[in-house]
């Protein structure tokens, strides 16, 4: 098997709920629809022949090494009129943004690792790219002792309610897997 590291300087994922409470965080997980997502984006064919149920990622671990906020403006989609001019609201966000995320996707051979590789992606739709930095050999055993957080996607109800896939409207749900301190920047010798 063969990982690929991917690292930003920070990135956020987007809750599930996708509201736009006045503070967000940034989710410590990817949900199946992500990285199904991820996975069409690096490898379209699987788009374009409306492959399903092929996994070409096998496990994942994202780690970070901290949170930030980070203010944004909003504008609503209306306009209101005053004095005859057409403005639209403004509204600030505060959200919360990892800060050095790093993501492992685990392969389960060289050849997907490298398209993978030579490829950039983001961690939620229009978000802060990420970019390859390594990719290596790996033993499935070794792969599970980088520290980060997992979700282990079930198919049933086991676990808690983590979204809605968005390719089959279907609930999903998981159970999270932390290893070791994933907060930690102990995490560079992976």
């Amino acid at each position: 098997m063969y990982y690929v590291k991917y690292e930003g300087t920070f990135g956020f994922i987007k809750p599930w709920t996708a509201v736009r409470d006045s503070e967000t965080f940034s989710q410590q997980f990817l949900t199946p629809s992500m990285i199904e997502g991820i996975e069409k984006k690096l490898f379209p064919e699987l788009l374009v022949n409306n492959t399903k149920g092929e996994k070409k990622i096998i496990n994942y671990r994202l780690n970070y090494s901290g949170i930030d906020f980070q203010q944004e403006v909003t504008m609503s989609k209306g306009f209101k009129k005053e004095k005859n001019v057409l403005q639209k609201s403004r509204s600030i966000i505060k959200r919360a943004v990892l800060i050095y995320p790093k993501l492992y996707l685990l392969f389960k051979n060289q050849a997907d690792a490298d398209i993978a590789y030579c490829q950039t992606i983001c961690l939620a739709r229009n978000e802060d790219l990420m970019f390859s930095i390594e990719i290596k050999k790996i033993e499935y055993e070794d792969f599970n002792k980088i520290p980060g957080f997992e979700l282990l996607f079930t198919k049933d109800n086991r676990g808690f309610l983590v979204g809605v896939n968005r390719y089959n409207n279907n609930p999903m749900y998981g159970e999270l897997k932390v290893v070791g301190n994933p907060l930690s920047d102990e995490n560079e010798e992976y």
